[in-house]
């Protein structure tokens, strides 16, 4: 089944490791993701009514699965933290994958990051349980994510009855 995906991830630092991330998703046939989005649509929903808020609201519309992709820096993200959040509120698939080891075309590979799921949480009989006990996280390299990734999102949006 083709699942539309939303990819949340720091765009200045990690921009073209995600653009490999992306591009193995678009081609295979049976996936089907939300349309790549770049910086300069990012800065100009600034200037728009509603700003980046509603800007999400629409990226996220019609998708079932929101893929965080995270990278050294990616935890400290305010509006990567509002899309984790409000695609918790929405009942959407969550999945982060670690995608610090990919190589950037200029830069190489980078330090681990911290993930950002851990950042929210639940509570369950007092206990605060972390976003990332709750939704699975996977390494891009270690994992094979280019073989495994469609499992991944298949198996996010499953899990909550999408």
């Amino acid at each position: 089944m083709a699942r539309r995906v939303f990819f949340s991830f720091h765009y200045n630092r990690d921009v073209r490791r995600v653009v490999q991330v992306r591009n193995s998703w678009v081609v295979r046939r049976y996936g089907e993701a939300q349309p790549f989005y770049d910086k300069a649509e990012f800065e100009q929903a600034k200037n728009r009514a509603g700003g980046i808020e509603a800007w999400i609201e629409q990226q996220l519309k019609g998708t079932s699965v929101t893929v965080v992709l995270f990278g050294a820096e990616t935890f400290e993200r305010k509006w990567v933290r509002h899309e984790i959040k409000r695609s918790y509120e929405l009942g959407k698939g969550i999945l982060a994958i670690d995608i610090h080891r990919i190589r950037d075309p200029q830069l190489g590979a980078d330090v681990k990051g911290k993930n950002p799921l851990d950042y929210w949480y639940t509570t369950e009989n007092g206990r605060k349980i972390p976003f990332s006990e709750q939704y699975k996280t996977y390494e891009w390299v270690r994992d094979d994510g280019y073989s495994n990734m469609p499992a991944w999102i298949e198996a996010a949006a499953s899990a909550l009855g999408r």
